[in-house]
């Protein structure tokens, strides 16, 4: 992390400005080079950047300059307000290029950096990456909240009152066996009784709906048994032929997936082989076993089937193909036709309605799936001080929660997820 980098932060050129940012030890040198001086501190200031190799004007752009630690990424930085023509971009870009020292950023290095350097931490970090993949409002709020620090804030809640558990527990182990600590009240009952506290109420906030499910969309699959028209309504649900219709039993042989957005909410819609009780071939069985994986990994389904759907916890029995002639409709069941519409809107209302139960509430913090599984691990340590008698086993508990809440913010174990989630940044972030 010695090398200074440098990318465009704004989006692909060509616009109407591009801002080139640069962070390191050696940014501000490479601006002098470039426009001969630097300005003071937050302030912009226009300047003409020239080659340092051979003095070819390159651009007059806008320069501002933020001295670390107190910058985004903790470090010096700098930003180039340039024209935002390709040419002009690719000017700059090799000039800083051919400086010792320079070179072009890899994807999500800033952000990276600000975390090493304590400027946000992984939750944030997180939180950023979902912000810049935000498709509808729900995602932005959400991914927002987390960018601004509020699972930090939860977590770093939770962490202090471990940590005067923790403190109470090693004052036993240290100097239980003094006079004046033996002759008091036993403080243990008070310490696992606030440990299980604390337990029960990270447990409740991992057992929200997961932020994920925003993010990727709710998982509905349409299931059934052949020719009941699945296809057709997955063309008719998405406003494209995404998926063949054809009267033949057995068309669909493969799961077909098609993301969409209705009223805010992202769904990924997952069309699926007709449930056969005696597959024509071998294909078909394999198309049978994947529509099996995909119904009982989904977050909904709606089931066209005559006969009752097979058990999960979200589903909607739609009697399809309502239009046709000799269709009895089944009571129980939402009478639908793809091919008239009559229907579908009251199909999309009853999704919003069971969306809300799936989705993570919108005023409070929801966790992704990494920080549940790390939440609800140190809700299982904090848990297990309860019924403990012996003050070692019970300090190791409560260290275990801790690190748990570390492994959350970034403090400890993360450089493999760090490599993942930063691989997903654009190269200015």
């Amino acid at each position: 992390m010695n090398d200074t980098i440098f990318a465009v932060s704004s989006g692909a050129p060509p616009a109407a400005i591009a801002i080139l940012r640069l962070s390191g030890a050696g940014a501000f040198d490479a601006v002098r080079q470039l426009a001969g001086d630097i300005p003071k501190p937050r302030i912009a200031a226009l300047r003409a950047l020239h080659d340092p190799a051979n003095g070819e004007l390159l651009d007059r752009a806008l320069i501002l300059i933020f001295p670390g630690p107190a910058s985004a990424t903790g470090e010096d930085l700098a930003e180039l307000h340039l024209h935002g023509g390709r040419a002009v971009v690719r000017a700059v870009e090799a000039s800083l290029a051919a400086l010792p020292g320079l070179r072009a950023a890899e994807p999500g290095e800033f952000t990276r950096r600000a975390l090493a350097n304590g400027r946000i931490d992984l939750s944030e970090a997180e939180g950023l990456g979902d912000l810049l993949m935000a498709e509808t409002e729900a995602q932005r709020r959400a991914a927002i909240r987390s960018a601004e620090g509020a699972v930090r804030r939860e977590v770093e809640g939770w962490t202090a009152r471990a940590l005067m558990l923790s403190a109470q527990v090693e004052a036993l182990l240290d100097h239980g066996d003094e006079d004046d600590v033996a002759a008091g009240a036993d403080p243990l009952p008070a310490i696992r009784m606030d440990a299980a506290v604390l337990g029960e109420d990270i447990a409740a906030i991992a057992s929200r709906p997961p932020i994920d499910r925003l993010r990727d969309g709710l998982r509905v699959v349409l299931a059934g048994p052949p020719n009941a028209g699945k296809s057709t309504l997955l063309n008719a649900l998405v406003g494209r032929d995404a998926a063949i219709v054809s009267a033949i039993a057995g068309t669909t042989r493969d799961r077909i997936e098609a993301p969409v957005v209705r009223d805010g909410i992202a769904y990924l819609l997952t069309d699926t082989a007709g449930l056969n009780a005696e597959p024509g071939d071998a294909i078909e069985e394999i198309g049978i076993a994947r529509a099996r994986d995909a119904f009982e990994t989904s977050d909904i389904v709606l089931w066209l089937g005559d006969d009752l759907p097979p058990p999960h916890p979200a589903t909607l029995w739609l009697h399809a193909r309502a239009d046709e002639e000799g269709r009895v409709p089944n009571p129980a069941a939402l009478a639908i036709s793809a091919a008239t519409g009559s229907g579908i809107d009251t199909l999309w209302a009853c999704l919003a309605t069971l969306s809300r139960e799936l989705l993570p509430p919108p005023d409070l913090v929801a966790l992704n799936t990494r920080q549940r599984d790390l939440s609800l691990s140190a809700a299982t340590s904090l848990a297990a001080v309860r019924p403990e008698q012996d003050l070692l086993l019970i300090a190791e508990h409560l260290r275990a929660a801790l690190r748990a809440f570390d492994a959350i913010t970034g403090r400890a174990g993360i450089e493999a997820m760090l490599d993942a989630l930063f691989g997903c940044f654009c190269i200015g972030k």
